[in-house]
């Protein structure tokens, strides 16, 4: 992972394995070898047990490099082989390790950057490893179990991010410190080559002739490079600190004398300090004099509430008095009451049968009336009757007296005369059918002139309301050019006078305020008729605090307003600022709203309109197209929910109103253009009622006619049906002339006989009726008679109860004025207490003061103090001592300012020496311990050194060679020289000189070497047997083999791209074998050998 100076220190590693340190500093160089081969061998047979942190359980790869999906790919504990061709994903696997684990890109030689690693095509890559996390060294394992996944996400910025998971899945982290944590706790260095070695490396370290690269590649692996690196950088530090020692020093030396210069100046200022002190003297005597003088100020206050509240006796013994009086009054009302109500109670006992005869009255003039009423019907009967036998008798005179024959010339003149009759007739008749025409006409022209007529007076009426209204209007606004307050109502003056009257009287608790429209003044006189539009009856509204002064209010306006027609009272609590109504207003560029348009005299009054109206929502667009634009062709703006034009339209997102107001009447400040606008108007309205007087003139001059002629023509119709039916009667005489002869004498004389018959039968019962007609009369006056006297009798109950109600009316008004006499010293009762209240609220201001002063008086000085002086005497003492003082400032400079610079520069002098001694100590400490850390640090790499040579010559034995490696650590060099047979022991040769097969033998002898000096979870090696024959690579297999079977607690990942057929099997040996690649392919699968082997 890099240098990790930083993180190495802050994370705890108590609980990592340990590399085991050598301690032995002495002992000839045999005894090192010996011992360092014993180490060897040992460290084949020891730790047996299967690895249990750190160790690669699988890899899943997805849009990596060139590969969309690989693996995932699950991982032996101890030895994995991954074979297969060029091209199957064997190095991307190595790479993913590199960077999943937070390698930098190019730490893998295969790219500059992570966003190259993204496959193209894609947007991202993702890679995802876990790691075992068992047994007592695991990480965080109450959070993380037994594996931890670490899940990386590559985009194509080049960016990359972490999640860290339990091994149930649940994330756990995403930070990167919480990765490097466990790579650190893991002993886990993906950027070490010993853990890592990718192709590129082993070209660039292994296989390079250059002897200083291998010895870079030997300080690498050991981490030796690392440890003097951090031994470098801390001695530079050294040094970097010895020079701000050097500069702290001179700086030193600087504030001690700067130090010395503000001492001896602190020393100079302290004869000042005793006028001070005697000034500090006077403050606290000037504290305990304020106090005194307040006490005496108390004691007169509470003298007079001592006496005021001995009066207050007299106040109650003389309510007490008024009280009496009272009762006593209400006593004698009440007994007086009594008396009426007992009265009363008697007239209201007779009046029940007052109505009871009353009732019977009636009832018996009805029964008077019904037998009239029959008396008349048998009389008129009998008349008809008479009238009958009269006519009977004289028909049958008149028959008897004819004669039995008859002329034929008097037939013919009888008939000629019937046909004359009937031409006249018939003419009658066609004038009387055009009479009635003419009359219809008549009446038709009447109903239509009728009807103009009712329009006309309507209007008249209607424009005579007007007419008074504007008049009224005018004298209004004539009233206005001196008293403004008349425009909103001729009794407006008279009642706000009535308002403050009573409100000094107390009836208010806070003065009412109105009309409103007299605090409103417009910015633009053209949007005045939108202003009124808009607020309409809330220009003549008040404003009350609460509703009891709402309810005195409403008793104001009762006498002077009629009920309906009194103004509008609005309840809102007064307030002192106007409402915040920035983010819920209205705001237009070029509109202005209501409340920005007004000019508002008072805050309530803009509250008042704010909540009743809302008039910070409401815009005023002067042209109506613009309105129709702003508010109905696009959306209204923000919080706007209408507007009003010029012309006091109303307009609304989806509707649209017309004013009923065509000039303003209270808000237009050009009072003489309304009142000449006022009359014309009346003159104009003058002129219409003339011309509509005329109309109504002449529409009743129209009718009056209509009417004589209607009445002429019903006269004539009369006539003619009166001649039509004399006619008629003409042709029924002529006509019956020739039945006389016919007619049978006899039939009319019996007809007369029954007539006569009927009429005795009437008489009879004409008689009878009136004889009972004559008794119900008087019954009837006998009833009248009762009920006048029953009425007699309440009346002398009534006049008795008239004296009555003068008394009660008299103990009334003594009630009254008791009460009135009870009031008035119940108010000045209330008036002595609240004297008293006002007195005591004094005191106890008072009183409250005199303890802060007393309160302040102990913060300056504690004990109390006797002073005898006034205040006005120790002030102007403290005045002359602090102008003393001011002036020795003046000549030795400011007291404050000295001690304050002493201080500071003793502070100053002060730190500097603590850290400059600090930083001397730190030195010296850091040089014994650089001094020991560079002892162990050149043991450390001589042991290493030693521990790789005999490694290295063992490993070379198993293949009857031998060498050794070369280790100058002065030129910092690495050599090795390898002799390849025993016969040819003489001549030992450099690297160089062996075969291709015989040198990756020698290079993995070493890299085994340092595998056996160095500690880490997981080994893994990139093709480490390519330039290998077989011998070699048998050799070199075994070996392998024989270091992963003795260090089973340890991962080896071997990729390869031979087949490994001839290796054993064993439950410890994994072979992944990848496919090969082909197009098109998506996931690229892999076989396992040994499927049925598990980890144990």
């Amino acid at each position: 992972m890099g240098k990790r100076k930083e993180e190495s220190i802050s994370k705890p590693r108590s609980c990592k394995r340990q590399r085991q340190e050598y301690t032995n500093e002495h002992g000839d160089g045999f005894n090192e070898e010996e011992n360092s081969q014993s180490s060897a061998d040992g460290n084949f047979s020891s730790l047996s047990t299967v690895g249990e942190v750190g160790i690669i359980e699988s890899v899943h790869l997805k849009n990596f490099m060139c590969h969309s999906m690989l693996g995932p790919f699950q991982f032996g504990s101890n030895l994995n082989f991954v074979v297969g061709s060029n091209g199957s994903g064997k190095s991307s696997v190595l790479t993913a390790l590199i960077v999943g684990l937070g390698g930098k890109a190019t730490a893998t030689n295969r790219g500059s950057s992570l966003k190259m690693f993204v496959r193209d095509g894609e947007t991202s890559a993702d890679i995802s490893i876990t790691l075992r996390n068992q047994g007592r060294d695991a990480f965080k394992p109450e959070v993380y179990g037994s594996s931890i996944i670490v899940n990386q996400h590559i985009s194509l910025d080049g960016s990359r991010s972490y999640r860290l998971k339990s091994k149930s899945g649940t994330l756990v982290s995403s930070k990167k410190e919480e990765l490097v944590g466990i790579l650190d706790h893991f002993n886990i260095q993906v950027d070490n080559p010993v853990s890592i070695l990718t192709q590129e490396m082993s070209k660039h370290f292994l296989q390079s002739k250059n002897e200083t690269d291998k010895y870079k590649f030997f300080m690498k692996a050991t981490q030796l490079e690392q440890m003097k690196e951090d031994y470098s950088y801390i001695m530079k530090t050294k040094e970097n600190t010895c020079i701000q020692i050097e500069q702290g020093v001179e700086r030193l030396r600087e504030l001690k004398q700067l130090y010395c210069e503000k001492r001896e100046r602190y020393k100079s200022i302290a004869f000042v300090n005793e006028m001070r002190n005697h000034l500090e003297d006077l403050k606290h005597k000037m504290a305990w004099a304020v106090v005194g003088e307040m006490e005496k100020e108390i004691q007169p206050i509470q003298e007079g509430i001592r006496a005021e509240e001995k009066n207050t006796e007299k106040f109650v013994q003389k309510l007490e008095e008024c009280q009496v009086k009272v009762n006593e009054a209400e006593e004698k009302y009440k007994a007086i009451q009594d008396r009426l109500i007992t009265i009363s109670e008697e007239a209201q006992a007779l009046h029940p049968q007052c109505i009871s005869l009353k009732a019977d009255v009636q009832a018996k003039r009805k029964a008077v009336n019904e037998a009239e009423a029959f008396y008349n019907r048998f009389k008129t009967e009998l008349k008809r009757l008479g009238k009958d036998d009269e006519q009977l008798r004289k028909r049958i005179e008149e028959l008897k007296s004819s004669a039995n024959q008859v002329s034929e010339t008097e037939i013919l003149e009888r008939q000629r005369k019937i046909a004359h009759l009937r031409e006249r007739l018939k003419a009658f008749h066609d004038e009387e059918i055009m009479i009635g025409q003419q009359m219809d006409q008549f009446q038709q022209a009447m109903c239509k002139c009728k009807e103009e007529h009712a329009r006309l007076r309507r209007e008249n009426y209607d424009a005579r309301q007007a007419l008074d209204a504007k008049q009224k209007q005018l004298r209004e606004l004539k009233d206005s050019k001196t008293n403004t307050l008349k425009r909103f109502g001729p009794h407006m003056p008279a009642f706000l006078e009535a308002v403050e009257t009573s409100y000094r009287q107390g009836h208010f608790k806070h003065k009412p305020i109105g009309p409103l429209g007299a605090f409103i003044h417009l910015k633009d006189a053209e949007l005045t008729l939108a202003i009124e539009s808009c607020l309409k009856s809330l220009v003549q509204a008040f404003c009350c605090d609460n509703h009891n002064d709402e309810r005195t209010l409403q008793l104001l306006m009762s006498k002077y307003y009629p009920r309906g027609f009194r103004p509008q009272i609005i309840v809102n609590k007064f307030q002192d600022k106007v409402y915040d109504v920035t983010h819920r207003a209205v705001h237009h560029p070029e509109f202005p709203s209501v409340l920005t348009a007004l000019e508002i005299d008072h805050v309530m009054v803009a509250n008042c309109l704010i909540d009743v109206r809302g008039i910070e929502t409401i815009l005023l667009i002067k042209s109506s197209r613009k309105a129709r634009e702003v508010m109905q062709s696009n959306r209204p703006p923000k919080n706007c929910r209408e507007a009003f034009t010029a012309e006091g339209d109303q307009v609304f997102e989806r509707r649209y109103y017309s004013s009923d107001y065509v000039r303003p009447k209270f808000l237009s400040k050009d009072v003489e253009a309304e009142i000449s606008h006022l009359e014309k108007e009346v003159e104009n309205r003058k002129a219409q009622m003339t011309a509509s007087q005329q109309c109504l003139y002449s529409i009743e001059k129209e009718i009056r006619q209509n009417e004589d002629h209607l009445n002429s023509h019903r006269r004539h119709q009369k006539e003619l049906q009166i001649k039509i039916r004399t006619t008629n009667a003409e042709i029924a005489d002529l006509e019956n002339i020739e039945e006389h002869q016919s007619v049978d004498i006899r039939t009319l004389e019996d007809e007369a006989e029954e007539n006569k018959n009927k009429m005795e039968s009437v008489k009879k019962d004409m008689q009878q009726q009136s004889r009972k007609m004559e008794e119900l009369k008087n019954i009837l006056q006998l009833a009248e008679k009762k009920l006048e006297e029953m009425k007699d009798k309440i009346h002398q109950v009534e006049e008795v109860a008239g004296p009555v109600k003068d008394e009660l009316s008299q103990a009334d008004s003594e009630v009254e004025n008791s009460k009135r006499r009870l009031q008035h010293y119940e108010d000045k009762q209330k008036e002595h207490l609240a004297c008293i209240k006002r007195h005591k609220a004094l005191l106890a201001a008072k009183e409250k003061q005199l303890e802060e002063k007393i309160a302040q008086a102990r913060q300056i000085y504690s004990e109390r103090i006797e002073v005898c002086r006034t205040v006005k005497s120790l002030d102007a003492e403290m005045n002359r001592l602090r102008e003393r003082i001011n002036s020795e400032n003046d000549r030795h400079g400011n007291r404050e300012e000295i001690i304050q610079q002493f201080h500071d520069a003793k502070e100053r002098y002060e730190d500097a020496n603590s850290k400059v001694k600090n930083l001397k100590k730190f030195i010296r400490l850091l040089e014994e311990i650089m001094t020991q850390r560079f002892k162990l640090y050149r043991q450390f790499l001589r042991l290493l050194s030693l521990r790789c040579k005999l490694y290295f010559d063992r490993l070379l034995r198993i293949r009857a060679c031998s060498g050794k490696i070369l280790f100058d650590h002065k030129n910092e060099t690495l050599s090795i020289t390898v002799q390849p047979r025993e016969e040819d022991r003489a001549a030992p040769s450099d690297v160089r000189s062996l075969s291709g097969g015989e040198r990756s033998f020698s290079t993995v002898c070493f890299v085994l070497s340092l595998w056996s000096i160095t500690e880490s979870p997981f080994r893994c090696l990139d093709e480490f047997d390519v330039y290998m024959d077989m011998v070699n690579r048998r050799i070199a297999m075994d070996m392998i083999l024989k270091v992963a079977d003795s260090q089973n607690h340890r991962q080896f990942i071997l990729l390869t791209p031979q087949s490994m057929s001839f290796v054993p099997s064993s439950s410890r040996i994994r072979i992944l074998r990848m496919q090969d690649p082909e197009r098109g392919q998506r996931t690229l699968n892999f076989r396992n050998r040994n499927d049925e082997d598990e980890d144990q």
